[in-house]
């Protein structure tokens, strides 16, 4: 009986050793490969899209390769739909994910959050000449509604208005991508686009016809960077080499190129 409380007691001991071990090594493992995968979903500029010639970049983008730069490694971009990125880092698809993420207690449950970087307001885009009234947010359960599937701006609409039963499933659609939303925003299938102040700006700029008639606060804040649960190295490091970027302008003058009108 001794002999086999010892043996549960050594293997207990050995899996928490290996635990600790895939946790802690994860930052020596990223930079013994001179990489990290970062994941994002390439469908919101100014934070992160497509150029023309295939690039993938934008402030979160530009952000990011500079944070790996002074970790003394490489990234290596893992674009897929937003909605899966919180899972591709729990499950260590990819190593970290940067993609406009607002800290959000049930996806803390799950992964952890660096310092904010940056922080964003929420926006109600519309078709140019909409005559309806949204000075109050609440008024949204009177419109046909669209957001990206996975956003805190789809969360706040879940929330706030079709859980309580104010807006009818059936008036509300959910987007893998903004511009799919912009795109049925500008065919009338849907009357106002809920999404990031900044991104919406873009969409208005990109397909015309529409102004933002509507932002503030609701949903949205502080962005972050999404690592592993428990991942303390790794978040510590990005934590060091964000606040060196902060005091040295360097954030200040990336948000001063994309987001300056």
């Amino acid at each position: 009986m001794k002999r086999l409380v010892l043996l549960v007691v050594v293997i207990t001991l050995a899996f928490a050793a290996v635990g600790c071990k895939s946790t802690s090594d994860h930052l020596s493992a990223i930079k013994d490969a001179g990489k990290i995968v970062v994941g994002t979903s390439a469908d919101y500029p100014p934070f992160e899209f497509v150029d023309e010639a295939g690039t993938t970049t934008g402030f979160d983008v530009e952000l990011m390769n500079e944070i790996a730069k002074r970790m003394g490694v490489t990234v290596e971009w893992t674009d897929m739909p937003f909605d899966s990125l919180i899972a591709a880092v729990q499950e260590g698809k990819i190593d970290a994910s940067i993609a406009a993420f607002n800290y959000d207690e049930e996806r803390d449950k799950t992964v952890d959050f660096t310092d904010a970087y940056y922080t964003t307001e929420d926006s109600f885009t519309v078709q140019e000449g909409f005559t309806g009234d949204l000075s109050d947010p609440m008024n949204l359960a009177n419109y046909l509604v669209g957001a990206q599937s996975g956003t805190v701006q789809d969360g706040w609409i879940t929330d706030n208005l079709v859980t309580p039963g104010l807006l009818p499933e059936d008036k509300y659609f959910r987007y893998e991508r903004v511009d799919q939303a912009a795109l049925d925003l500008q065919a009338g299938r849907i009357e106002v686009l809920m999404a990031d102040y900044v991104p919406a700006q873009a969409v208005v700029s990109q397909f015309g016809g529409m102004t933002i008639v509507y932002h503030g606060v609701l949903s949205t804040g502080p962005l972050n960077i999404v690592v592993p649960e428990g991942d303390t190295a790794l978040k510590d490091e990005i934590n060091r080499v964000l606040k060196e970027l902060q005091t040295e302008g360097f954030v200040e003058e990336l948000a001063f190129k994309y987001f300056s009108e």
